[in-house]
C-alpha cells in the first residue's frame, strides 16, 4: 500500500518551508499569489490528500474584481481582442476577474468620454482605446478621482491621469512600414497614407515616423498629404480609388489604422492597384486573402493574446499596490507577415 503524502512531503515537493504550506492549508495568514500556485503544482504533482482543499482555499482567498475594456468598432481585429481580453481575465487564479467588453463605433470624443465614465461605474478599472482628447483626459481624471485606473491600449493617450499604455512601438512600426514600400516599390514616386484620424496617437506617431525615414533614407519619393477614413472601411475604399485616380504614378501605399478591408476591396476593383506596394494592420480573415492574392505587400500585426495578458497583468498589479506600481509604457513586440510567412 502506497504511503500517504505528508505535509513535510509537500512543503519539500513545493520547495518552501512546512509553515507555509500550512499557512496556505489554513489561511493563517497571506502568501505571495507565486507561492500559493507553486504549493498546488506539487500537490497536483505528487497526488497529495488535500488538493481540493487547496484549491478551494486559493479560490477563497482572492478578490472579486470588474475590468472593463472600451474597444473601437466591432470589426475583424476588435472582437477578436475583445475576446482575449475576455479569457485572459477569467484565466487570471489571483483574482474573480469578471470582463466587460463594450464597443464604440463613431469616433467622437464626446461620446467616448461619457461611455467612459459609464463603464467607470461599473468596474474596478477600464482599459480603452480611444483618441487623445481634453474630454477623454478629462474622463480620465475624474475615474482616477474614483478610484477607477484607466489604462490606454493600442494607442496611447497624453492625459496625466492615465496609468500605463499597452500596445506597439508605433515609431518603429512607421518606420518598418516606410522601409519595406521604399524596397518593394517597382520605382520611386508618390506614396499614400491613409490614417483613422489625427487625434489617434499610435497613428500621428506611425505617419510621423514613416515619413522621417523616407526623409533619412529615400528621398527621391514623394510623400503625399494622409487621407483620413475615421477607421470606416467604406471611406477607406473611397479614399483609395480617389487616391489611385488623382495619382496615376502612385507606387506606394501605408494605411497606418483601421478600414484596411476597404483598401482591400478597391485595389482589387482597380487593377492599376496591383504595381503599387501596399503595407497595412492587423491579420483579419480579409487581410489574410489579400497578402494571398498579392495585393497587399506586408502587414504589421498586434499579438493579440499577449497585449490581452499583459493589459490585465498591469490592471491587477495597480488596483492590488493601490496605484503605487508605476508602469507608463508596457510595449509588447508587433508580427510582420508577407504572403510566404502566413
Amino acid at each position: 500500500m502506497a504511503r500517504r503524502q505528508t505535509i513535510a512531503d509537500l512543503a519539500e515537493a513545493a520547495g518552501v518551508s512546512v509553515a507555509t504550506v500550512d499557512r496556505v492549508l489554513n489561511q493563517r495568514h497571506p502568501v505571495r499569489e507565486g507561492t500559493a500556485e507553486r504549493v498546488l503544482q506539487a500537490a497536483e504533482s505528487i497526488g497529495f490528500h488535500a488538493t481540493e482543499l487547496i484549491k478551494r482555499r486559493l479560490q477563497e482567498d482572492v478578490p472579486a474584481r470588474v475590468f472593463g475594456y472600451l474597444l473601437q468598432r466591432p470589426d475583424a481585429f476588435y472582437r477578436q481582442l475583445g475576446a482575449d481580453l475576455q479569457t485572459a481575465t477569467t484565466a487570471r487564479k489571483d483574482v474573480k476577474g469578471k470582463a466587460i467588453v463594450e464597443f464604440i463605433d463613431e469616433l467622437s470624443p464626446s461620446m467616448i468620454a461619457q461611455r467612459m465614465m459609464e463603464m467607470g461605474a461599473k468596474v474596478d478599472a477600464l482599459a480603452v482605446v480611444s483618441l487623445d482628447h481634453p474630454h477623454v483626459s478629462l474622463a480620465i481624471e475624474r475615474l482616477r478621482d474614483r478610484g477607477v485606473p484607466t489604462f490606454a491600449i493600442i494607442s496611447d493617450l497624453t492625459a496625466e491621469a492615465r496609468v500605463a499604455y499597452v500596445g506597439h512601438d508605433s515609431r518603429k512600426e512607421g518606420r518598418t512600414a516606410a522601409w519595406i514600400i521604399s524596397r518593394t516599390a517597382k520605382r520611386p514616386g508618390k506614396v499614400g497614407i491613409i490614417v483613422g484620424s489625427h487625434r489617434i496617437v499610435c497613428q500621428e506617431t506611425a505617419e510621423i515616423s514613416f515619413r522621417s525615414y523616407f526623409r533619412e533614407n529615400a528621398p527621391e519619393f514623394r510623400l503625399l498629404e494622409p487621407l483620413i477614413n475615421l477607421e470606416d472601411p467604406r471611406l477607406a475604399y473611397e479614399a483609395t480609388l480617389d487616391l489611385r485616380e488623382r495619382n496615376p504614378d502612385l507606387v506606394g501605399l501605408y494605411i497606418c489604422g483601421g478600414g484596411m478591408e476597404g483598401v482591400i476591396d478597391a485595389a482589387r476593383e482597380e487593377r492599376s492597384m496591383a504595381s503599387v506596394a501596399i503595407v497595412c494592420n492587423e491579420l483579419t480573415d480579409q487581410v489574410r486573402g489579400g497578402l494571398i492574392d498579392g495585393i497587399l505587400t506586408a502587414v504589421i500585426s498586434t499579438r493579440t493574446k499577449e497585449l490581452a495578458a499583459k493589459t490585465i497583468d498591469a490592471m491587477i498589479r495597480t488596483l492590488a499596490s493601490a496605484g503605487e506600481d508605476h508602469f507608463d509604457k508596457i510595449l509588447i513586440p508587433f508580427d510582420l507577415h508577407i504572403s510566404e510567412n502566413i
